[in-house]
């Protein structure tokens, strides 16, 4: 397989890149800026996701996408809708073009950030943005949807946690995960024969999770790493943390606290 990897210059690209040297024909690496330091069997192609015409020519002889590329953090909504949401768009209608069949979507926990705590959730769960950035990665799994249905351009969304090296407060023990755990997901939304549109949950295998992963277990997800691994330095990280009743009522945490202008109701 030929494999597009869009935003191959951020902190989950660079490391996926290490991760799956040398598992497909090429990878295709692609940021805003250029990628200098290319391994063998990478190619560069610089690329702006909001810039449809250099994105079809980024889709040209790729069999499978991994798109990452997008603001992994709040912002005001003009910067969100060029790279997320246009930026996405791009991605499949240019998928659907050159006929790529397969796209794993970096999704995120923001698009469902809004319910409690307290509830364990899975991938059938109604969607509860707590940003415009998750309000973005619902657009995404949209997207993933429509183009699945309509075009058979078939996508694994994966709704990723916390990606940090390892877990710095209470609430990443619950959504951490390690690089080989991702990359497994990604390797089976690339590879796994029977997918059409799946949402799964980027975590860890963490016995403090807020979600119920099944589907992706279904898929034959087998993680590797274990946020348990790891409470210590999670507990010294929480002792330096900000925390408030927003976010230590919600799942997104301090992308709910955010803004919020009302009053706290209990959560539903």
């Amino acid at each position: 397989m030929n494999i597009l990897l869009t935003g191959a210059a951020g902190h989950i690209g660079g490391k996926l890149r290490r991760l799956f040297a040398g598992r497909y024909a090429k990878l295709r690496v692609s940021d805003i800026a250029p990628i200098a330091d290319l391994a063998p069997g990478e190619e560069n192609f610089t690329c702006d996701l909001a810039d449809k015409n250099a994105v079809e020519r980024a889709m040209d002889g790729i069999d499978g996408v991994i798109h990452l590329g997008a603001l992994s953090v709040e912002y005001d909504f003009e910067r969100i809708l060029q790279a997320n949401i246009v930026g996405t768009y791009n991605v499949y209608e240019a998928a659907r073009k050159a006929g790529t069949k397969r796209i794993v979507f970096g999704s995120s926990n923001h698009a469902v950030g809004f319910h409690p705590r307290s509830t364990k959730i899975d991938h059938r769960v109604d969607i509860r943005p707590d940003t415009r950035y998750g309000l973005s990665k619902c657009w995404g799994e949209a997207v993933a949807a429509l183009y699945a249905d309509k075009y058979g351009v078939e996508t694994l969304n994966i709704r990723i946690g916390n990606a940090a090296d390892v877990p710095q407060t209470l609430r990443a023990l619950a959504l951490w995960t390690s690089a080989r755990d991702l990359a497994q997901l990604i390797a089976i939304g690339l590879e796994h024969p029977d997918i059409r549109c799946e949402i799964v949950y980027g975590i860890s295998r963490n016995s403090r999770a807020w979600y119920d992963n099944s589907n992706a277990y279904r898929l034959g997800y087998k993680p590797q790493d274990s946020a348990d691994d790891h409470v210590a330095a999670a507990e010294a990280g929480e002792k330096t943390a900000v925390q408030d009743a927003v976010s230590l009522l919600y799942q997104g945490g301090p992308f709910c606290s955010a803004e919020y202008a009302q009053p706290l109701r209990p959560a539903r």
